[in-house]
């Protein structure tokens, strides 16, 4: 049996649930978006789970598009969608958010590093009246697979620093793949984050805002194709920017932005 970590909050009386987004950035992806999309697909297919797939192709230049466009023709789940406008990581998830129809959005990686049996729990856990799920690879229960140390080493001091600044008990604040309901998306709006960052500043605005969350273990296994998009050279000072700025809200905002009382 995996372990749950609960916060402090607890679940209201859940509202139905009749629409499961997955939303996919992608961006040169050719070499797994195909098997990650299908997998995802007959996982929530065999759990009954009412679903669209939205994948935002963020300007690739390789075959991804036409990929997409080949699986769509036998896959009316999928949705795929190119992002024409400015391109990055957080862009590319915004215009998934914006064009998906689902009262429950999960977001995804491309790579196939996320399992497609995780989204079926997160699922679940929605319909019980949470308002996000947050996946954990470091807590009893979860794991990675192939995790370049260095990263590791990173990660693990930039949600420590996350977890003592929030006084929180997520251990994974910086992990993508999360659920959340529409509504705690969208009392989580504005989003500013153009690049990784938004996946800080998703959990970090719900949490603040007062919204239900929960925590269960996930696996994670490192891409066994194409090329990482996350260059932590170039992430620091955009991280720091959303954490002081919701770190900011919290503090001093005297709750102006909370979605509930």
């Amino acid at each position: 049996m995996t372990t749950q970590v609960k916060n402090c909050n607890t679940p209201e009386s859940p509202a139905e649930l009749k629409l499961l987004s997955i939303v996919i950035p992608a961006r040169n992806e050719e070499g797994c978006i195909a098997a990650t999309v299908e997998h995802l697909h007959l996982e929530l297919k065999l759990n009954q789970i009412p679903h669209e797939i939205v994948v935002v192709d963020d300007g690739s230049t390789d075959s991804t598009w036409a990929i997409l466009e080949t699986v769509k023709a036998r896959m009316p789940e999928l949705s795929p969608y190119q992002n024409n406008g400015a391109h990055g990581f957080g862009r590319a998830i915004i215009y998934g958010i914006n064009q998906s129809r689902g009262d429950a959005v999960v977001i995804m990686m491309a790579d196939e590093s996320d399992d497609c049996r995780d989204v079926v729990r997160y699922w679940k856990l929605l319909n019980e009246g949470w308002d996000c799920v947050f996946g954990s690879r470091f807590v009893k229960g979860g794991g990675v697979i192939d995790y370049p140390w260095l990263k590791l080493r990173i990660n693990r001091l930039t949600n420590l620093f996350i977890r003592t600044a929030f006084r929180i008990r997520l251990n994974d604040t910086t992990n993508a793949f999360k659920a959340y309901r529409r509504t705690t998306l969208d009392g989580c709006r504005p989003f500013l984050s153009p690049h990784f960052n938004l996946t800080v500043e998703l959990p970090l605005k719900a949490i603040v805002r007062g919204y239900t969350w929960t925590v269960i273990p996930i696996t994670w296994r490192n891409r066994r194709s194409g090329e990482a998009k996350l260059k932590l050279k170039e992430m620091g000072s955009r991280y720091f920017f959303i954490v002081a700025y919701v770190w900011l809200e919290k503090y001093f905002s005297r709750g102006d932005y909370r979605g509930k009382k």
